[in-house]
């Protein structure tokens, strides 16, 4: 199944942080929200109602990971067409248009040709694109891809923005620093299947573990307090440098249930290799079974 019992509820003026590697279910649930496929059982609301509501698609706004545009219209021309395409008068059009390209940073690009874009500068016409209509809902799927670090943070100020409006937003990222600053709420697909759910706080949080952070201890030491907590019916689930962000409990979500890490240090993982590395332990798990 590309969802199995999927459940999730995405408030209203908050922006909502959808995560999973390679594979999880994440497409699948952005076309179920738009409308482009239908589940077999269950159903799917957007503001409401039903997604096959012909009428609730005219509120919501969308940046697919890959954008298609007409390579050979500029800024101006490729809103004027979308702002069209939602009847939206002329007059407001044009308000809209100016008012998108100054949002997005792309005033001294306007009146070229997008086939003369750097990628960033697709994302950001994409960004605008997405707004034109004024939507209630905003699905972005890698609004961030492409941008040098000054695109990223105004991005995310343009998400903040829209959260002050009262728009609701829907990011799909692999950039776990991203979600983690923004998002008020987030959920973890693996499979197919929602693992969890929360808001920031509360998922990196851990109730039923005690951290003890040691400095100047040797490794010989260290074997010594390991032993007396085992001793003392403790369970050591991790000896590490400290940390606490998303990305550990994404690490932990996606790979194998149960396992215990050791001296690993996950700073430097790319989206693409935590999906892997989960997608090779869930077939090794399903292959003991």
């Amino acid at each position: 199944l590309a969802l199995d019992k999927l459940n999730i509820d995405i408030q209203k003026g908050k922006i909502f942080g959808l995560l999973g590697p390679n594979g999880s279910g994440k497409t699948t649930t952005i076309k179920l929200l738009l409308g482009l496929i239908f589940p077999t059982e269950g159903r799917a609301y957007v503001l409401g109602k039903p997604t096959d509501n012909v009428a609730i698609k005219s509120r919501i706004g969308f940046l697919p990971e890959e954008s298609c545009f007409y390579r050979f219209l500029n800024a101006d021309e490729t809103l004027d067409f979308y702002g069209q395409l939602f009847s939206i008068p002329r007059k407001e059009r044009k308000l809209r248009i100016n008012r998108l390209i100054d949002q997005v940073g792309l005033e001294f690009a306007r009146k070229r040709p997008l086939r003369q874009y750097s990628k960033g500068m697709l994302r950001r016409i994409g960004i605008a694109q997405a707004l034109i209509n004024d939507p209630d809902l905003i699905i972005l799927d890698e609004p961030t891809s492409g941008l040098d670090p000054i695109g990223t943070r105004e991005t995310k100020d343009i998400i903040l923005a829209l959260k002050k409006q009262g728009k609701t937003v829907l990011l799909c990222s692999h950039l776990l620093s991203d979600v983690q600053d923004i998002c008020d709420r987030i959920a973890i697909l693996d499979r197919g299947k929602l693992q969890i759910a929360g808001t920031i706080d509360e998922l990196l949080s851990r109730k039923d573990v005690v951290e003890v952070l040691i400095r100047n201890l040797s490794d010989e030491a260290i074997s010594e307090v390991e032993a007396f907590i085992k001793e003392k019916q403790g369970e050591v689930i991790s000896i590490k440098t400290p940390s606490n962000t998303l990305e550990d409990l994404f690490l932990k979500i996606v790979q194998e249930r149960n396992s215990s890490f050791r001296d690993r240090n996950k700073r430097g993982y790319e989206f693409d290799q935590i999906g892997s590395e989960a997608m090779s332990r869930s077939n090794k798990t399903d292959q003991l079974n």
